[in-house]
Formats: structure tokens, C-alpha cells, sequence
């Protein structure tokens, strides 16, 4: 496993990361026991970042992890998850201080440990950039300073929030970004914001290389928000690498961890046998032939996203 250093926090942060929304349920029902075997796995193939929310199957996936890590010693991972985001509608959105910081607390409880490694405000587009800016990142920082947390994150889909919202605080008030279906065989827009990343010392996690099911033999979800046209190319994409004898798949978590201005690429599985196959790809050499193939089909949709969260977000 290779490790690169995440922003200024000077974590040494495994470049293939668990993503446990998995552990929730959130794509398809699980084994819970599986699940807690593939947490086990990834820290012992040296995936030392773990990231989660309540949000993931509604406290189920925190829960699930909480008894993963029982009894594993706490320098064996580095520990995220979130907070502001506790549902699917808007509704179910909290940027407030009050609810940010007994979120904290319960998912401290959940998790069953006594501090995080990094929390992050969850979604940022469904919110109002001033407010969090001015109440939620101030509250944050109190449970730094308190102990419970070591650093504090942003995470969202929409780029532009991302650089709005680090333009109008102090620097060093957040310590990472975590954006998601925007370095992928399909769109590496998230690589427009990366120098200004760097510039600024913040840490870039990306999530869902597979475009949350987009980069797949199977095919997204019936509930994805991309276009058609997107779908069907990535489709098409599937298709070619099938014929080729290769996996979509691969490549995909190939293409997202070997570029090293990104730190980490979380992939979620509850499936031991998954993670194996994942780090033993993160190994392998990519197919330099095939990515030029699958990136020549890509690009009529390449980097075209969805709208979501608030309008003037976006």
C-alpha cells in the first residue's frame, strides 16, 4: 500500500480508503458480520483511512463500524465522519451549532472511540454558505480545540462551493475537502480546484471513483442523477472493457488513485473479498491502452455533472 500526506494535518493517508456508507446498507441490504470482516481486512492490506456519517443508512453504517473497530488499537486508523446531513430531504439538513456539536457526541457513541481524526460538514451545497462559514465552522473548531475531533473537513458534490467557502474564512479553518463523482474515468473536473488546494495546504479526498455505480459491468442505480446520455456512455464503456476481457471497474479505482496531487480515493464496500481485489488492483500496473480506449468513449459526457443542493449553489 502507498501513503501520501494529507494537507497540512500530516497524516499519512493510505491512497485507497474504506469508504463504510456500505456498511449502512446504502446501496443493497448486507451481511452486518461480512461487513465488520471487511473493515477487518482493510486495515490489515494497510487501509488506514476510514471514513462514515450518520447519514448512511440513518446511524446504521456508524454503528456497524463501532463494532468493526472494537478492540482494534486506535493507531491503526485514521477515523472521519460528518455531520449536517441526517436524512434524504432537505428537511434533514442541520448546519446549526447546536446540532453539529451533539452530533459529535453521538457519533463519538456510536463509533465507540473518544475522538475523531477528522470531522466533516456533510453536503455543503444544501446549506447556506454564510451560515456555515459562521456557525457551523466556529463550532467545529470548539470541538477541535476540545479534544474530540483533530481536523475539520468540508465534503459536497458541487465544486464551486468548495473554493467559495474557503475563500471567506481564515486560513487553516478547514483542513480538507472531500468531493465526490468528479475524479472518475467519466469527469475529472475536481482537478480544476485542486492548485488552488494547494496553494491553500487543504487535503483532497475523492470518493466514488465508480461514479456511485456509473463505472460498472452492472450499471448505475435506478435512482442515479446523472443523464442519460452519461449513463449510456458509461454503459458503452462496460461493454468495451467486456469484450476486451478487462473490468470497468479496475481501471476506474485505477485512474482515481494515481494521480498525486489527490490523496486518497474512498471506495465502500462491505464485501472482504472486495477489498482484496481492490488493493491487489491498486498494485497492479494500469492498462495505459485500454484508459486512452475508455476515455476516447467517455468523451462526449466527459465532466458532465447533475444539479443538487440549493440553487444558488450551484
Amino acid at each position: 500500500m502507498r501513503y501520501r500526506l494529507l494537507g497540512r494535518t500530516g497524516l499519512s493517508v493510505s491512497v485507497l480508503s474504506f469508504g463504510a456508507s456500505s456498511l449502512g446498507g446504502v446501496f443493497h441490504d448486507i451481511d452486518e458480520q461480512q461487513g465488520v470482516q471487511a473493515v477487518h481486512k482493510a486495515i490489515e492490506l494497510g487501509i488506514n483511512f476510514i471514513d462514515v456519517s450518520p447519514y448512511y443508512g440513518l446511524t446504521k453504517a456508524e454503528t456497524v463500524l463501532g463494532r468493526a473497530l472494537a478492540g482494534i488499537p486506535r493507531n491503526q486508523y485514521f477515523l472521519a465522519t460528518k455531520c449536517g446531513r441526517y436524512g434524504p430531504n432537505m428537511r434533514d439538513f442541520d448546519f446549526s451549532a447546536t446540532r453539529v456539536s451533539r452530533s459529535v457526541d453521538e457519533s463519538l457513541a456510536r463509533l465507540g472511540v473518544e475522538y475523531l481524526d477528522l470531522i466533516q460538514i456533510h453536503d455543503i451545497e444544501f446549506g447556506n454558505i454564510k451560515q456555515i462559514a459562521e456557525e457551523t465552522l466556529p463550532a467545529l473548531a470548539a470541538i477541535r480545540d476540545s479534544g474530540k475531533a483533530r481536523f475539520v473537513g468540508i465534503t459536497g458534490l458541487t465544486l464551486r462551493v468548495f473554493t467559495e467557502l474557503l475563500q471567506s474564512v481564515a486560513p487553516g479553518t478547514v483542513d480538507t475537502i472531500l468531493s465526490y463523482c468528479h475524479f472518475a474515468l467519466n469527469d475529472a473536473s475536481l482537478l480544476s480546484i485542486v492548485p488552488k488546494m494547494q496553494e491553500w495546504e487543504v487535503g483532497v479526498i475523492n470518493a466514488s471513483p465508480l461514479g456511485m455505480g456509473l463505472l460498472s459491468m452492472r450499471g448505475p442505480p435506478a435512482w442515479h442523477p446523472a443523464p442519460d446520455e452519461v449513463k449510456r456512455c458509461c454503459q458503452i464503456a462496460a461493454e468495451h472493457c467486456r469484450l476486451k476481457g478487462a473490468s470497468l471497474e479496475k481501471l476506474a479505482i485505477q485512474f482515481a488513485i494515481r494521480e498525486p496531487r489527490i490523496t486518497t480515493t474512498l471506495v465502500g464496500t462491505a464485501d472482504p473479498k472486495n477489498i482484496e481485489r481492490n488493493v491487489a488492483w491498486s498494485n497492479e500496473p494500469i492498462d495505459d491502452l485500454l484508459l486512452a480506449e475508455v476515455m476516447n468513449i467517455l468523451e462526449p459526457v466527459h465532466n458532465t455533472t447533475w444539479v443538487q443542493g440549493r440553487i444558488e449553489n450551484n
